[in-house]
């Protein structure tokens, strides 16, 4: 009879001898006590972790209060409207504002920083318009031509505050009060403001066909001077301009793109489909379909540079050329398809090199993935499980993202002091609009003409104080559900694949619904275990971000000691999320079959992988390269169809195809969508691969291929690695 499976408990086995090739006990720990009729994920468990599994839980229940509190305190029309000087939402439904959607600044002049534009803190009244200014025209011009027609005072009032309507009032007094802009230029509007319509004339820039306009003191101004109060604005219309391009680009191959995705789906389904019952042949076809690609590309690359050697202009650097939406432009230099060329033979030799020096790890690692199509066959439902991530993944996303724009917009109206004199002592300072009138900032000398203007949102208690660390936990809770949710795949996957490794007989002792059963089994015991990795990753991740952060604070700042140091930093907290990403995924293998805590998974994995750390080193690199290959293939297939198709090389469909602004907006969409649907298939091999190969490492361990202590391994793997299982060493 078949020994039965084991449910015992892991204290109670005893040591079976080590491998050969492996590290003599002591060295990278003892090998593992268990009983040699060990036969798949222990049953028989408690919950692991508790202590981290009640902190998740409360974290995820402040979580919600956090969103709620947000939501009360919030309102994203502060972010999505624009605010007058009064603190009144533009365009807002219900208001005397709703027919204005649109902000209109006084003086552009005074906002001589773009910044200030977008933050609504431009020291000059804003007041919300129906449309933007069409001419130029000044306060005095109104005011000498109302006496011939009503007419100019009708469009100038427009642009003035509400209620005002003195069209003989002195030109100072306007000006002091701020009752009517003091000048009107030709605008347009541009993220729900107006700002100057610049235009290129001839190479010079001009705003209605003029390069120069005159005040209402009758002071000379140039088109240049408005330039610069809206400096970068020119490049944020051409970006909108972009955008608009790209999104009617979207409009038409919507459909198209769909299809591109599709096609991607079956041809993953295809590919595992054929690595099911072909993995060694089409994996080693596709490593030499990879490399003739490269060597086709070398070849072409050659042709291009032959053909551009004799070519005006093509010797013209790239970073003379600057970002150019037109890919046609690089495509025209030398220096393109140098740099293509040598990044294509580093590729291909590196290739080479690995299948001369490492050709019995690829075999190993061709072995390892055969073993893992046939797991993936018997239990075609872990195809799937991905969804299920995607879906929590969006969820902890979408989450985050809302809680986000409630705290950005949380807060009051804070008011402050703008004064036109830069030596007010009050100004910038914090007012009361309904007061200020009667402070002493309206009767001090120095601060003639100051008003009291909405600056922000904002607030003084403790909730508007601590905005800051409520968004800094808003994104560690986030980074933290975003870990778990992957973690619980790992784990899940993790059990399923090692009920299929321990199975005797395959399939028929590969137990019932195996991967329900494993992630009922990770949610029930292991919660715990999987939050306790999950936020150990999420400080480094948080860290990372927070050091992102400083290091674009400090762009301007030319201490090279202090970026240096952040660059080390950054680059040691790289590599340690590196680790502990690579730690966890095998920590939570471990925890899937054994059922024990994280951190004793996690060591026991670590010492399992040092006395195989040859193995390890070599096979996950090749593993990973193998499937990487493999997505690349997919997307690349995809994408030249897809390159062929908009460019309207294929003659069966060149009606059918629109015409497009930029062929490569909907191209990169369908590489992009293939690769990541590709990869959503690969991670479950992948994970399927790392499951063996600890079970694989495992195995040599306990069994020495004798009668009594068989390896459950492949045949093909047992072959590979020269083990003899006629009797024990």
């Amino acid at each position: 009879m078949a020994p039965s499976r084991n449910t015992q408990s892991s204290s109670s086995a005893v040591k079976s001898e080590p491998a050969a090739g492996a590290a003599p006990p002591g060295l990278y720990g003892e090998p593992h006590r268990f009983d040699a009729s060990f036969r798949g994920p222990v049953r028989r468990r408690s919950c692991t972790d508790i202590l981290c599994c009640l902190i998740f839980i409360i974290a995820i229940l402040s979580y919600v209060a956090l969103g709620i509190v947000a939501w009360l305190h919030g309102d994203p029309r502060k972010v999505l409207h624009p605010t007058n000087s009064y603190g009144q939402f533009c365009g807002q439904k219900g208001s005397p504002n709703e027919k204005k959607p649109i902000l209109f600044y006084f003086n552009i002049l005074k906002c001589a920083n773009p910044s200030l534009l977008i933050n609504l803190q431009c020291p000059t009244t804003q007041m919300c318009v129906s449309k933007c200014p069409d001419r130029f025209a000044t306060y005095t011009e109104m005011q000498m031509q109302h006496t011939l027609s009503k007419s100019y005072w009708e469009y100038y009032r427009d642009f003035c505050k509400p209620g005002f309507n003195n069209p003989y009032k002195p030109v100072s007094q306007v000006l002091r009060d701020e009752d009517c802009p003091s000048m009107l230029v030709p605008s347009r509007p541009f993220l729900q403001r107006c700002l100057p319509d610049f235009t290129s004339l001839n190479g010079t820039v001009t705003v209605a066909n003029r390069t120069s306009f005159k005040d209402a003191l009758e002071t000379a101004r140039s088109v240049t001077e408005l330039q610069h109060a809206a400096k970068g604005i020119t490049a944020l219309v051409d970006t909108k301009e972009l955008g608009m391009k790209i999104v009617e680009d979207y409009a038409k191959t919507w459909a198209w793109i769909i299809i591109g995705l599709l096609l991607s789906l079956a041809v993953s389904l295809i590919f595992i489909l054929l690595l099911r019952f072909t993995a060694g042949l089409l994996l080693w076809t596709t490593i030499i379909t990879f490399l003739l690609l490269l060597a086709y590309g070398m070849w072409y690359c050659s042709m291009q540079l032959s053909r551009l050697r004799n070519t005006p202009g093509s010797d013209v650097a790239i970073v003379a050329v600057g970002m150019q939406t037109d890919l046609q432009v690089y495509l025209q230099l030398s220096q393109t398809w140098i740099i293509l060329l040598v990044s294509l033979a580093v590729t291909e030799a590196c290739i080479l090199l690995m299948l001369i020096f490492l050709r019995r790890r690829v075999q190993v690692a061709i072995a390892l993935l055969r073993e893992a199509s046939k797991a993936i066959g018997h239990i075609m439902s872990t195809l799937f499980f991905p969804v299920v991530t995607f879906l929590l993944l969006t969820l902890c996303i979408s989450y985050w993202a809302v809680t986000a724009v409630y705290l950005a917009s949380s807060g009051e109206a804070v008011y402050r002091v703008m004064s036109p004199d830069v030596s007010c002592q009050y100004a910038n300072s914090t007012c009361k609009p309904e007061s200020f009138n009667r402070s002493n900032v309206s009767t001090s000398a120095s601060c003639q003409g100051s008003q009291c203007l909405f600056a922000f949102y904002g607030g003084e208690t403790s909730y508007h104080r601590h905005l800051s660390l409520l968004q800094l936990s808003n994104l560690l809770l986030c980074l933290w559900l975003i870990n778990f949710s992957l973690a619980l795949e790992q784990c899940t996957l993790a059990g399923t694949f090692a009920s299929y490794y321990w199975a005797r007989r395959k399939p028929q002792d590969i137990p019932p619904c195996p991967l329900f059963s494993s992630f009922s089994r990770a949610l029930r015991y292991h919660t715990g275990s999987l939050a306790f990795g999950a936020l150990i990753l999420s400080v480094a991740q948080l860290v990372r971000i927070i050091l992102e952060y400083v290091e674009q604070r400090l762009k301007g700042v030319n201490n090279v000691v202090s970026r240096f140091l952040l660059h080390c930093l950054q680059c040691c907290f790289w590599c340690l999320e590196k680790f502990i990403r690579y730690m966890n995924r095998n920590a939570y293998i471990m925890v899937a079959i054994y059922g024990k805590n994280f951190c004793t998974s996690a060591r026991e994995a670590f010492f399992l992988l040092m006395r195989n750390v040859v193995r390890t080193a070599v096979l996950d690199r090749v593993t990973d390269f193998l499937l990487f290959l493999g997505k690349a293939l997919i997307a690349g297939g995809v994408g030249v169809v897809t390159l062929f198709l908009f460019t309207k090389k294929i003659p069966v469909f060149q009606e059918e195809v629109p015409s497009l602004n930029y062929y490569w907006v909907p191209l990169l969409t369908v590489v992009l969508g293939a690769f990541l649907i590709a990869h959503a298939f690969f991670s479950v091999y992948a994970m399927c691969v790392d499951t063996l190969f600890l079970c694989f490492c495992d195995d040599l361990e306990r069994h020495d291929g004798s009668s009594g202590k068989p390896f459950l391994m492949s045949p093909q793997l047992h072959r590979i690695l020269g083990k003899s299982s006629q009797s024990p060493r």
